[in-house]
């Protein structure tokens, strides 16, 4: 019964109705309520509160007890030095004193000031009582609001909304690639002053920095290595991202790391890359260094292919070394041309482009030196980087993001960067990370160093994350929709691609995998068959090995940890070396 009364009903009255009912419960319960109800109506109608007869141990009447609990209820007493003080509602009750009179707090005085100013008991008027139940009736009966379990998502138009942020303009992601020293970086960098994303008082920085390390011609490459240990090598180490627009299109810029020692890194922005360019050193024994067997522009070529991209332009860069010769040009372009056709390439989706990184010429506007315009017609860097097609964008597909890179940012959560490969996100949604299986909420998204509310396939993102232990997220986790997850898996076929292997492939053969931004140790569990370089026809089944110097696709089976399958949208291709896959 206190569990249903709580203190509204003094415990004599609970007594007693037990007894009365013959410890019947709910028969006590319901003579309790009809007493209350009683009582309740009896109060309405009297003109003034019932006083207490004086006993001998300064207690309270029994009557006045219950009058008073039901008036303020909400009230809790609290006893500090012999005198009881009310806390919590300021509501005029009836206060009971050492004398056991009841006295009624003057309007404007608090119920201490009462106790000490009134000696004499004072009526309470019928409306003033009828005012406080009727407020306590009220703060009883107002229902408690319910608390959303989550914000609606709001209905976005993704197409419209994109077009509206990107002016009209396509989106397009470009990676620039080639052996080291080509001079990647300072091409791209000079491309980037003339198109005015650099100002002269920040180059002119530059170039005074640069001459003081000695190193003056890395002035333009200075815009995109920013990092010190960068500037200090002269070599890039990891992959520098921008981005400038053209007429047409909205370009993302990633300047990959041509050194061998830094290919994870290359091909964590070749797997970004929607298209490539190639940049290659046109001066003598320069271009032989980087397209020999174990240079950085045949390797690169390979791998840009084998992670989706298909269309490609090449820079033949420092043209202006061989004084512009049109034979060293073609020399170049034919050697190129044989090699990417056998890579994958079609003739009709790859541009060769001459170019002076240093100097300028040929990258925004075509070039006017007399050397090169009695033999090239053809268009300049950045109206070949215009004419780029842009993919088609999975913007109804559920959203899928591979993680780049993981790091702690200042406050709560983390924050990871990556490529949204489809669908849309926006802030505020619960992401499921795959294949630790564990759900977060992405609490901002940040585009090109600025705050969104939102972002779309194709759009390179860093989102910051709560509700989620970073040490379970690696660079290669996948995240989704919860309500469409994507799928793991430890084993899977892929199409192999191999060239001039010097250790025979087998059953149990270790390789590494790089895939996006993955990459995962595996061993090949099975060889399945050989196929036909051109048709892809089957042309041996059950082989027992592979040891074949020329180029030749088969298939395998191969076991590794647990991968997400969206990776595997494309066939795995494995060149020399380090590609796709890395044999040993």
């Amino acid at each position: 019964m206190r569990e249903v009364l709580a203190e509204s009903v003094p415990e004599q009255t609970m007594v007693q109705a037990v007894l009365d009912s013959k410890f019947d419960v709910q028969k006590a319960l319901d003579l309790v309520l009809s007493q209350g109800s009683k009582q309740h109506v009896k109060t309405k109608n009297e003109d003034a509160v019932i006083v207490g007869k004086k006993t001998k141990g300064k207690t309270r009447d029994s009557q006045s007890a219950r009058m008073e609990s039901e008036i303020v209820p909400k009230i809790t007493k609290m006893t500090v030095s012999g005198k009881k003080q009310s806390m919590g509602f300021e509501v005029p009750c009836v206060i009971a004193e050492e004398n056991g009179h009841a006295n009624t707090p003057q309007k404007g005085l608090s119920a201490e000031d009462a106790s000490v100013t009134s000696g004499v008991p004072e009526a309470v008027s019928k409306s003033t009582l009828s005012q406080v139940m009727q407020v306590s009736e009220e703060q009883n009966t107002v229902p408690t609001p319910v608390r959303k379990s989550g914000k609606t998502k709001p209905q976005i138009d993704v197409k419209a909304e994109l077009e509206k942020r990107q002016g009209g303009k396509q989106l397009l992601n470009l990676v620039v690639i080639g052996h080291v020293d080509a001079g990647k970086s300072t091409l791209m960098g000079h491309l980037l002053y003339l198109l005015g994303n650099v100002n002269k008082r920040t180059m002119h920085k530059y170039e005074q920095e640069s001459k003081k390390a000695g190193k003056a011609s890395f002035a333009y490459a200075w815009v995109l290595d920013e990092t010190g240990e960068e500037r200090e090598r002269g070599v890039t180490m990891d992959v520098g991202m921008t981005k400038f627009e053209t007429k047409t299109k909205v370009i993302t810029l990633m300047d990959a790391p041509g050194h061998k020692d830094f290919i994870p890194n290359m091909i964590t922005g070749a797997a970004q890359a929607d298209v490539a360019i190639l940049v290659v050193d046109a001066s003598r024994g320069e271009f032989e260094a980087g397209f020999e067997t174990g240079g950085q522009t045949r390797e690169h070529g390979l791998l840009v292919r084998s992670l989706g991209v298909t269309q490609l332009a090449v820079a033949v860069n420092k043209m202006d070394q061989v004084n512009w010769q049109q034979e060293r040009f073609q020399e170049i372009t034919s050697k190129l041309g044989q090699f990417l056709k056998q890579a994958g390439f079609k003739e009709s989706d790859v541009a060769y482009i001459p170019t002076s990184g240093l100097g300028g010429e040929n990258l925004v506007t075509r070039g006017q030196i007399s050397d090169l315009t009695h033999w090239y017609k053809g268009k300049c860097l950045l109206e070949q980087i215009d004419s780029f097609k842009p993919p088609q964008r999975s913007m109804d597909k559920p959203f899928r993001l591979c993680v780049a890179d993981v790091f702690k940012d200042q406050g709560s959560g983390f924050c990871v960067t990556g490529k949204i490969e489809a669908g849309y996100i926006q802030v505020g949604e619960r992401l499921l990370a795959m294949p630790p299986n564990e759900t977060c909420t992405a609490k901002g998204i940040t585009l090109h160093d600025e705050p969104v509310d939102w972002a779309a396939a194709g759009d390179h993102v860093t989102l910051t994350l709560t509700g989620m232990d970073i040490i379970k997220i690696n660079v290669g986790c996948v995240y989704c929709d919860p309500k469409e997850p994507i799928k793991v898996c430890t084993r899977f076929r892929a199409r192999v691609l191999i060239f001039n292997i010097e250790v025979p492939i087998t059953k149990g053969f270790p390789v590494l995998l790089h895939y996006q931004t993955v990459s995962e140790p595996a061993t090949i569990r099975r060889l399945l068959s050989v196929l036909h370089k051109s048709t892809g026809e089957v042309t041996k089944s059950k082989p027992k090995l592979k040891n074949d110097s020329g180029a030749r696709t088969f298939t395998v089976q191969l076991k590794c940890s647990q991968m997400p399958k969206l990776l595997f949208k494309n066939p795995v291709t494995s060149v020399e070396g380090t590609s796709a896959i890395n044999w040993g």
